[in-house]
């Protein structure tokens, strides 16, 4: 996730306007107890009731990516929000681009990393219902 997040970033910036589908089918490497520690904390520090003003962050697996595309653009600069503008992130493949042929990120593909976990599963044990 984290290569792909730094390459679809820089093309952001670059002007370009990126679809990416299947969010919940994206690799995440390392040990699954550690990603889905770090995950619930992420999701505990911004609960309600413990913190009311957040850091909230999501449980859906495209917004998830989207935040973490977001943080590695300057986002809070004009230039950075009209970057993460131009990105849309699907669950699945939408009815409309059916049939269309879709750009593998050679880059970022999984290299038969023994240790990997879809960012789908992470997003259904913290709740998400997709």
């Amino acid at each position: 996730m984290g290569r792909l997040a730094t390459y679809i970033s820089k093309r952001l910036l670059d002007g370009e306007e990126i679809v990416v589908v299947n969010a919940e089918r994206i690799v995440i490497t390392g040990r699954k107890e550690q990603i889905l520690a770090d995950y619930k904390a992420r999701r505990d520090r911004g609960v309600a009731g413990r913190n009311r003003f957040g850091p909230y962050y999501p449980r859906m697996p495209d917004r998830m990516f989207k935040r973490s595309v977001r943080g590695m653009l300057p986002f809070q600069q004009p230039r950075g929000r009209t970057a993460i503008k131009k990105l849309k992130v699907y669950i699945g493949v939408p009815r409309e681009m059916k049939g269309t042929d879709f750009a593998k990120i050679e880059k970022a593909l999984d290299r038969g990393a023994t240790r990997k976990t879809y960012l789908g599963d992470v997003a259904e044990w913290l709740g998400a219902d997709f």
